[in-house]
């Protein structure tokens, strides 16, 4: 054998391994007193802020559809009952599911959208000068790819969550939406739950007093959905990756009621995991493959500058009853959404009408349900008062994906800030590398990128736009 025939074998090897060499030695980040700091570029010349960005309205939003598969069907039929949208383009790497949803559209006396499949597909959709908005459905690893460059294409962006799945890919979405002066909104539908859009206006009226500390969660038992991800990408994604993977639906909403980026940033986080049990079981199942990364049960704190903590939880293997937790502990009073809606409160908080005369509250259990109720009532949501019953009819999660949906429109067609600007799907989406790394080094703390590059202290708190 000569010696070019005994060193292929291993050049091949490399070639294969490339990818996985790049991500562990080309690290972003260093470790300076005792802290896990990832590094934060500068602003560029000639990009700007997005902070409370409007763009100009658009009074007809043109929509071109990425993927699908489990979600893009569902947002497609949302989009079809808000007045001033137009379905112009849709997109899937197969034929016939993009023919289902052009049969679907035809049903309800809709024309048929222009159609795009294969590898590349999506690229040609976002050439088009006729979308304002792209709407992107797919696996986790192509969102930051087709949201530059749609965004790059003159194009807004709506983007599943998470947003990115790396710090890199964070500071991608900042900067390119920075340099196009273009939206770019994660979708986090747990953000527009009637009882967290409520909690939130409780806590914004005052009712819990100062808000300390917030938890959430993704406890979902994936048993049942992992057949239907595509390729197994989502498994095969958890089999390669640590850390909170999936932390945006118990985050997002406990970051607007902390006012994140908005008059106060998380600084930084700690993180530690269990070893995989069931997560590894079901890899050596479906993949043949004998090792896991990513823990059975992650927990991650958080600490904002302002000194409030954050708890997050995720767990998608153990067999546990569906939790995104969602807590708010105030100095004044506590809410808790799973596994029972309650709060507890000082009854001197509580505005005329809510509680009976004779009614004395007990500190240390939740309200009566019938003062639970009337708090409800009191304090419904302005934006759930105005669409409850139309987002309860055409669904999505009991409503709230059509209410994130009529947000999002409302926001473009009159031009204002979108309720989820490109910071809130950098750090909400960052959380993923940012508890592997801390996971990695035995929960050592780990600093939070600030995003907003300082721009987090010009705003006083989080507001939903309203013309």
């Amino acid at each position: 054998m000569c010696h070019q025939n005994r060193i292929l074998p291993f050049v091949m090897l490399f070639i294969m391994l490339l990818p996985f060499v790049k991500s562990s030695t080309a690290q972003q980040y260093k470790i300076k007193n005792h802290t896990i700091v990832f590094k934060e570029p500068k602003r560029e010349k000639g990009q700007q802020s997005m902070l409370q960005f409007a763009a100009d309205p658009i009074p007809v939003v043109r929509i071109g559809f990425i993927g699908l598969g489990m979600r893009g069907p569902d947002a497609v039929n949302r989009m079809t009952y808000i007045d001033g949208v137009e379905v112009v383009a849709l997109c899937d790497l197969l034929p016939e599911r993009v023919e289902r949803v052009q049969t679907d559209l035809q049903k309800k006396g809709l024309p048929r959208a222009a159609s795009y499949t294969g590898e590349e597909g999506w690229k040609e959709l976002c050439n088009r000068n006729d979308i304002d908005l792209v709407y992107i459905c797919t696996d986790w690893v192509r969102h930051v790819p087709m949201a530059v460059y749609a965004m790059q294409h003159g194009k807004h962006v709506a983007v599943e969550v998470p947003a990115a799945t790396s710090i890199k890919e964070c500071w991608q979405l900042v900067n390119v939406s920075e340099q196009t002066r273009k939206h770019c909104m994660m979708l986090e539908n747990c953000c527009y739950d009637f009882f967290e859009m409520t909690c939130l206006n409780m806590a914004q009226q005052g009712l819990f007093g100062e808000v300390i500390h917030g938890e959430g969660a993704y406890i979902h038992n994936l048993d049942p959905f992992w057949p239907y991800y595509q390729g197994n990408w989502r498994l095969a994604f958890n089999q390669k990756y640590s850390g909170d993977v999936y932390a945006t639906h118990g985050l997002g909403p406990i970051c607007q009621v902390l006012n994140i980026h908005r008059g106060d940033r998380m600084e930084y986080l700690v993180s530690m995991s269990t070893p995989s049990y069931n997560g590894k079981k079901l890899a050596k199942e479906k993949m043949g493959v004998d090792t896991f990364a990513n823990g059975d049960m992650t927990t991650t704190m958080i600490q904002t500058a302002n000194g409030k903590t954050i708890l997050i939880e995720h767990d998608v293997y153990t067999p546990r009853p569906y939790n995104r937790l969602y807590q708010l502990t105030g100095t004044e009073g506590f809410a808790n959404k799973y596994p029972i809606e309650g709060f507890t409160l000082k009854g001197e908080k509580l505005p005329a009408g809510v509680m009976p005369d004779n009614e004395k509250l007990d500190y240390h259990d939740w309200v009566p349900t019938a003062v639970k109720d009337s708090l409800m009532k009191a304090y419904k949501h302005p934006i759930i008062v105005d669409i409850e019953s139309k987002a309860k009819e055409i669904g999505g999660h009991g409503g709230m994906d059509f209410i994130m949906d009529y947000r999002l429109i409302y926001c473009l067609q009159n031009g204002l800030p979108l309720d989820e600007d490109v910071y809130d799907a950098a750090e909400w989406s960052c959380i993923g590398e940012l508890s592997a790394a801390s996971i990695k080094h035995h929960g050592l703390p780990v600093q939070m990128p600030d995003f907003t590059r300082g721009d987090w202290k010009k705003v006083d708190g989080y507001k939903h736009a309203v013309k």
